[in-house]
C-alpha cells in the first residue's frame, strides 16, 4: 500500500470525509460566513504558497515532482523551502486542510488535518525517505539530521 494513492488525492479524500461529518454530526460554531472565508482563504493561501515554493525548488533542480516514483529523482534538493521542511508539498496539503477546516467551522474537522498526516507519514513519506536514502545515501541522511519532515 506504500505511496500507492496520489497525495493531492489523500488530501481530497481527507477534506471530503471533513466536509461529510461536518454536516451530519453537530457542533459546528457560529462564525460569520464573511470570517470563516477570509481567515480560510488567509490559510489557504500560506498552503498554496508553500506546496508551490515545493514544486520551483524540483522544478529548478530538474528533478521529478512525482511523488509515486521517489526512486527517479535525479537530485537532492536542501535548499530553499527545503531547508525548512523536508516535505513542503504535503505541509501545503496539510495547511489547506486547516483552511478547509477553518471553513467548516467544525472543529473536529481539524481531525482530517491529523488523519492526513498520520497517513502521509506511514504510506508516502516514509517509503519516499527508504528510497531517497538508497538513492542519495549520506547526504540524505545528514539532510534528515538538519531538516524537519514537516516543520
Amino acid at each position: 500500500m506504500d505511496n500507492r494513492i496520489p497525495p493531492p488525492l489523500v488530501a481530497t479524500l481527507f477534506g471530503l470525509l471533513a466536509w461529510f461529518a461536518a454536516r451530519h454530526l453537530p457542533g459546528t460554531l457560529e462564525v460569520t460566513v464573511e470570517w470563516r472565508i477570509g481567515l480560510a482563504l488567509v490559510v489557504l493561501l500560506v498552503g498554496v504558497a508553500v506546496c508551490l515554493a515545493g514544486v520551483l525548488s524540483f522544478r529548478q533542480a530538474r528533478t521529478t515532482v512525482n511523488p509515486m516514483k521517489p526512486e527517479t529523482a535525479s537530485a537532492l534538493v536542501t535548499g530553499g523551502i527545503y531547508s525548512y521542511t523536508r516535505n513542503p508539498m504535503y505541509l501545503g496539503f496539510a495547511t489547506a486542510l486547516i483552511a478547509w477546516s477553518i471553513f467548516l467551522a467544525w472543529p473536529p474537522a481539524l481531525l482530517s488535518v491529523l488523519g492526513f498526516v498520520i497517513y502521509m507519514n506511514l504510506f508516502q513519506i516514509g517509503p519516499e525517505e527508504r528510497a531517497l536514502a538508497s538513492r542519495f545515501g549520506r547526504a540524505f541522511t545528514q539532510y534528515c539530521k538538519q531538516v524537519r519532515r514537516w516543520l
